[in-house]
């Protein structure tokens, strides 16, 4: 077990002696997990095999599940990127420093342990002011998975990350609880002006489609077929302590369904949490419930998806009854994480 040093940042000038002590971490091939606006990451140097090859162990993460390269600026594209297409450019324009991760053509000096075995590789800048000062320190690109087991809920905060990951890195930079709360999009640049998106996240197909010319979803997303080329889009992931039914629908569809199925387990002898709105969860009992916001507010939902997830580890059920939310605009992003938590357990009502 490696002794983690866990550091609190709360301003980038008074607190660069611990932020270079972080970036010396990085050169040196060790780990340090850094906040960013949407979840934690576990940070290694992105160039250096070994160092990646750290993050799959200390994650339990399978090999071939590529990983994301953060850096502080759109410059820092080109040291690790074999070309910047017109698309990309307009992407990076437009979303950088944000929850955007574009797919580029790799350089040879990254390596298959950053890509999963791919000729390319992804890039993101995080809109976080700690992120960059601490990206800046490392002088390299950061590869920078969520900071949780492979297959459990990203964190939001560094008491999340510290559950998973003390003494498995070497530092955990604590910057606040995260804004967004899911992770990033991921998109691949096809023709001229046509993005795909691999993986949804933060910015949506809307904000996408003010920008390029064509926005397509990536069929195996879509259908659950076929090979993945996102990280986090392969095996199972954001995954509670107990099995999950995800209910989708108005109020009182969800809440009349979520009480036939609260007395279905109950008759089973089985213990229930529930994972919902406000307004579901005045109608159940308040122990072992986590209220993740309200029916309509998917901002304030992908904001508490992960907290409300990990609820559990502390409040054993046998049992999760959820409610979803429709798929427009950020609710891709979240029903993408929820499909994948309930094992693909969703009633649409």
């Amino acid at each position: 077990m490696k002794h983690t040093k866990i550091v609190r940042i709360t301003d980038v000038e008074k607190d660069k002696a611990l932020l270079e002590e972080a970036g010396r971490i990085i050169r040196d091939g060790g780990l340090v997990v850094f906040p960013t606006e949407t979840v934690y990451g576990i940070g290694a140097n992105g160039l250096d095999a070994d160092a990646c090859r750290s993050i799959y162990t200390a994650k339990g993460r399978p090999s071939d599940n590529p990983l994301i390269l953060t850096v502080p600026d759109k410059e820092a594209v080109k040291e690790v990127a074999a070309c910047i297409t017109p698309t990309a450019q307009k992407l990076l324009d437009a979303f950088w420093p944000g929850p955007l991760t574009i797919i580029f053509p790799r350089q040879k000096k990254v390596p298959n342990a950053a890509t999963g075995g791919l000729d390319t590789v992804a890039l993101r800048c995080p809109d976080h002011a700690v992120c960059r000062a601490f990206l800046r320190c490392a002088g390299v690109p950061v590869a920078g998975p969520s900071a949780n087991l492979s297959g459990r809920p990203s964190p939001t905060t560094a008491a999340e990350v510290a559950h998973d990951m003390e003494g498995r890195v070497d530092m955990i930079i604590d910057g606040g609880p995260c804004e967004i709360g899911v992770e990033s999009t991921i998109v691949e640049c096809n023709a001229d002006d046509m993005v795909t998106i691999l993986r949804p996240g933060g910015v949506t197909t809307a904000m996408l489609e003010r920008v390029v010319g064509h926005v397509q979803v990536d069929t195996s997303l879509v259908t659950g077929q076929g090979v993945p080329k996102a990280p986090g889009m392969k095996y199972r992931h954001y995954a509670p302590s107990a099995s999950m039914t995800t209910v989708i629908g108005s109020v009182s569809a969800v809440t009349a369904k979520l009480s036939q199925l609260y007395e279905q387990y109950r008759r089973e002898g089985l213990s229930v949490g529930f994972l919902v709105s406000a307004e579901v969860a005045s109608h159940f009992p308040q122990e072992n419930m986590y209220v993740w916001g309200h029916h309509d507010d998917k901002e304030g939902l992908a904001n508490q998806l992960y907290t409300g997830l990990l609820f559990f580890d502390d409040h054993r059920v046998d049992h999760i009854l959820a409610e979803g939310t429709d798929s427009e605009g950020l609710g891709m992003a979240i029903m993408n994480r929820m499909k994948k938590a309930s094992g693909g357990d969703i009633v649409i009502l």
